[in-house]
């Protein structure tokens, strides 16, 4: 809402955003809070004399992707890189919390199954909130991380099928993992677009990832900044023992 960030931004030196609404739809759609949403508080930042802007958008960015959600991404880098405010850019990969907890595990962990769409035989590359975060203070007043793109990636690349397995070993219980054929994915996608968008851009992140490995580099784990990544393994076992 552009009448809330000028009082918002008001003595503000450095803006974070990580506002995004890949799942929104209506006055929250992806729409008005990837794009317009961005670029009123990017134009509202650079009336208010923010000093630093920084930006959480995503690996799979992209001005050419099949995926909307990805070309916007990339859309508010430009905008922001072209704006005349000081900038970074941060590229996380998948965050563990929602694509390695939210999607498989918690499923596994409560019920003792779980349908993964596709499959489920790609790795992905998985980085813990808080590794994004602990980067984000390394970042923050360095010089040398102004007006530039950082890829950030966690330490490993596994599967969903690995992921599901992890947590239902983890979980001491029995537990099943089933799979959605990707020609279903791709029908319930389709049906689901003019009603539910944000659904539909799941099904379609998977058609993509369908037999496609993260790209992600070794060399872009947070280690590069002098933190120590989080596994995958550390963070499942954080997950059990806090249960």
């Amino acid at each position: 809402d552009p009448s809330t960030l000028s009082p918002a931004l008001d003595g503000v030196d450095i803006v974070l955003t990580a506002a995004h609404a890949l799942m929104g739809k209506g006055r929250n759609s992806s729409e008005n809070v990837d794009w317009k949403g961005h670029e009123f508080l990017i134009d509202a930042a650079k009336e208010a004399g923010v000093g630093h802007f920084i930006y959480t958008s995503a690996e799979m960015a992209s001005p050419d992707s099949p995926l909307d959600f990805s070309r916007t991404k990339y859309a508010v880098e430009q905008y922001l890189a072209n704006s005349g405010l000081s900038y970074t850019i941060i590229r996380p990969t998948a965050f563990m919390e929602w694509h390695a907890y939210r999607l498989l595990g918690q499923k596994i962990l409560d019920n003792g199954r779980v349908s993964i769409l596709g499959n489920g035989q790609a790795k992905v590359n998985f980085i813990a909130v808080r590794d994004v975060v602990a980067a984000v203070d390394a970042i923050i007043g360095d010089d040398r991380y102004r007006n530039k793109i950082i890829e950030l990636s966690g330490p490993d690349s596994i599967s969903r099928n690995e992921v599901a397995e992890l947590f239902g070993k983890a979980s001491g219980k029995p537990y099943k993992v089933g799979h959605v054929p990707i020609g279903m994915v791709r029908f319930l996608g389709a049906v689901m677009k003019p009603f539910h968008p944000g659904l539909a851009r799941v099904m379609a992140f998977t058609i993509l990832s369908e037999g496609k490995d993260s790209q992600a580099s070794p060399a872009d784990t947070i280690a590069k900044l002098g933190l120590k990544p989080t596994t995958i393994h550390a963070f499942i076992q954080s997950l059990i023992h806090k249960a």
